[in-house]
């Protein structure tokens, strides 16, 4: 799916964002605005808040249906992400979007992060290459942008509370644009 235009993009989010996010107890949208909020909270960068904002884009760009980690499919959502969001931001918001899958990748060499994961995050670590070894970790820590995909990585992982309260999608539009590569 092709998107022309930075307002499609976000009527995309705001169209298909009510959907469940498969696996998730959460909304697409619900899950995108609780992860920007956190990153807001941290304290976080405009460009890393609307990598937050944006950075599970892909399951809204593909057409897998369903659950696709139940079928064995990685939908390689951060590659789909991250070519539609390069077409108006920069690395500053595109990487950590790119990276978030490695992230957890990262974060899973450690065991005690793996009781964090959700059930479906479990299955799609699987699928995509498993806990990081410490020499893929070393690599990544050496990656522009790692850094800020972990920290989008934890706020993923805590972005899944049905109702949590958050800001209606609008409130971050103008933040989008201060990001959007002129």
């Amino acid at each position: 799916m092709t998107t022309h235009t930075l307002e499609a993009l976000f009527e995309r989010l705001q169209q298909r964002g009510g959907e469940r996010y498969t696996g998730e107890p959460v909304t697409h949208l619900e899950h995108a605005l609780q992860c920007a909020t956190l990153a807001q909270a941290a304290q976080a960068g405009d460009a890393l808040v609307v990598a937050a904002l944006l950075h599970d884009i892909g399951h809204l760009l593909h057409d897998h249906g369903g659950t696709p980690t139940e079928r064995g499919v990685d939908d390689s959502h951060e590659h789909l992400a991250e070519a539609c969001l390069s077409q108006w931001f920069g690395p500053e918001v595109t990487r950590p979007v790119a990276l978030h899958v490695q992230a957890k990748r990262y974060l899973a060499h450690h065991p005690a992060y793996l009781k964090v994961l959700s059930i479906d995050s479990q299955r799609s670590l699987a699928l995509q290459g498993g806990p990081m070894d410490t020499a893929e970790c070393f690599a990544f820590r050496q990656l522009p942008h790692a850094m800020d995909a972990v920290r989008l990585r934890h706020w993923d992982e805590t972005a899944k509370r049905p109702g949590h309260p958050t800001p209606a999608l609008e409130t971050f539009w103008p933040l989008v644009l201060v990001c959007q590569r002129r």
